[in-house]
Formats: structure tokens, sequence, C-alpha cells
């Protein structure tokens, strides 16, 4: 459908903005691990107000598009242990590839940074690797 396409144009658009103003504002790579990580750990106590407003605005805004919008189509599995396992181990990723998809590909990319390229190509192997093996050959999901 034409509306697809454009969403994700416009979304991704808006991301790479995002992330572009975000760097040359603040100084730092907009990779919402790193933000959640400094904000559990407090590493970066003079910045929290601002940290915690990126995340607020992350999970208010789309929920606010869904809703003015229509919910959103998704086909995510409603076996909670299933999202549960999925989500820590995206979590122990992230802190073992020092960085998320956001880090990584948007901001690391766009920086031709040879961490986040290479960090992305194995995100996005891992990814495609585990839909094979666990849709496709044991169809658990």
């Amino acid at each position: 459908m034409l509306q697809d396409w454009i969403f994700g144009l416009i979304g991704g658009a808006m991301i790479g903005i995002a992330a572009a103003a975000y760097l040359l504002i603040n100084g730092r790579i907009m990779g919402a691990s790193g933000i959640i990580g400094t904000l559990v750990d407090r590493s970066a106590p003079e910045n929290g107000a601002e940290r915690l407003a990126f995340l607020t605005g992350l999970v208010l805004i789309p929920g606010a598009v869904a809703l003015a919008t229509g919910t959103a189509q998704t086909h995510l599995t409603g076996n909670f242990a299933l999202i549960a396992v999925a989500g820590l181990l995206v979590g122990l990723g992230t802190r073992i590839a020092n960085g998320c998809t956001s880090g990584h590909g948007v901001c690391g990319i766009s920086r031709l940074s040879l961490r986040g390229i290479v960090a992305t190509v194995f995100y996005i192997g891992a990814g495609g690797l585990t839909v094979v093996v666990f849709r496709h050959m044991l169809g658990w999901v």
C-alpha cells in the first residue's frame, strides 16, 4: 500500500533528523541504550532530566500518533515468556555490543564508524538467522 512506504520514509527521515540534531546540539550520540544506561548507573547526573525527557518522548509520541491515526497492526506474539526472553537477550546484546541499533545503525553508520557498521551487520545477520531458525525451522514464532 502506498501509505505504508510513505509512513516509513517520513519516520526514517524524522529519526535521522533527530539523531543529527541530538549530535549537533548535545555533542553526544542518540543511542537509546546509552541514554538508558546513564540513567540507570547515574554516570551522567547533570543530564538526567534531558535523558528522561528524551525517553519519555520516545514512548509517548508513538503512542499518541497511534491513538490519533488508529492502532498500528502488529504481528507480535501473545507469548509473554517469549517476549520477556527476547527483551532480556536484546538488553544483553546491547551491553555486549556497547550500544543498540539506534546508536550503531542510525548514528554509527551515518558517521562512517567502522564499529557502528560492523555492529549493524551483525545485528541484521543475527535477526535474520533468528527468524529462519525460530519461525521457519522450529515454527515457534
